[in-house]
């Protein structure tokens, strides 16, 4: 099966990811049974040469069956399937998605609120600079790694660097939670307008606008995780 790392997509197909067809053939084998309870993934070289895609897509792939607590990792032995159907409350390293949706809605709403009042022209121009970066990005492992950036940069513009801080600190979280919610074809643009509406409320000056956005940006979060975890067998 030859995926390639670019996207793929016949006519009237939504384009997927390699990453995100791998992780969906792997899913389907784990919950159809293929690959039971206790049994050992093929390594990563192996599903490399499978697919025809590089280690780092596998290596994604396996982090988002790791999310959805299908399997685990044992250092030095592999990887082992640890259920046959998906958690309610998928992880991202250290933390669950409910864990980090509580935490996020009480800072980063009230903190974008405090950025449309106290951002500064430099503030306004590295979101304005990663907004445009996002929009170019192809390569999903870059725009991940912006986006996250993004989130920490609205929080440094409150003004308050405690909100930054706390932003700083779930970082890693947060770009793998954003490599899981990308499994879901739109998401990424999706998540594009919803950036760039926020911006648009801070260099406004709109401080219920900011927070309004930033609620529906992380409301439209829960709602992506949720139609992951409980997508159709």
């Amino acid at each position: 099966m030859n995926l390639s790392d670019s996207r793929t997509a016949g006519p009237g197909i939504q384009r997927v990811s390699a990453m995100e067809a791998v992780l969906a053939h792997l899913r389907g084998a784990i919950e159809r049974g293929e690959h039971p309870v206790g049994a050992k993934l093929p390594s990563e070289a192996a599903l490399g040469k499978e697919f025809a895609v590089s280690r780092s897509v596998v290596r994604e792939a396996l982090r988002g069956l790791q999310a959805l607590g299908l399997t685990e990792s044992r250092t030095g032995k592999g990887t082992f399937v640890l259920a046959a159907q998906p958690v309610d409350d998928p992880r991202f390293g250290s933390y669950s998605a409910r864990d980090l949706l509580e935490v996020r809605r009480h800072v980063e709403i009230p903190a974008a609120g405090y950025a449309a009042l106290r951002h500064t022209a430099d503030d306004l121009g590295l979101l304005t600079d990663l907004l445009e970066r996002m929009a170019r990005e192809t390569d999903d492992t870059a725009w991940v790694a912006l986006d996250s950036l993004f989130h920490i940069t609205v929080a440094q513009a409150s003004g308050n660097p405690v909100f930054g801080k706390v932003i700083e600190e779930i970082r890693d979280a947060l770009a793998r939670q954003s490599a899981f919610l990308n499994q879901r074809g739109d998401r990424r643009a999706e998540s594009d307008a919803e950036h760039r509406r926020l911006v648009e409320a801070i260099a406004a000056g709109r401080r219920s606008a900011a927070t309004e956005a930033m609620a529906h940006h992380l409301t439209n979060v829960e709602h992506a995780l949720s139609d992951i975890v409980g997508r159709p067998r």
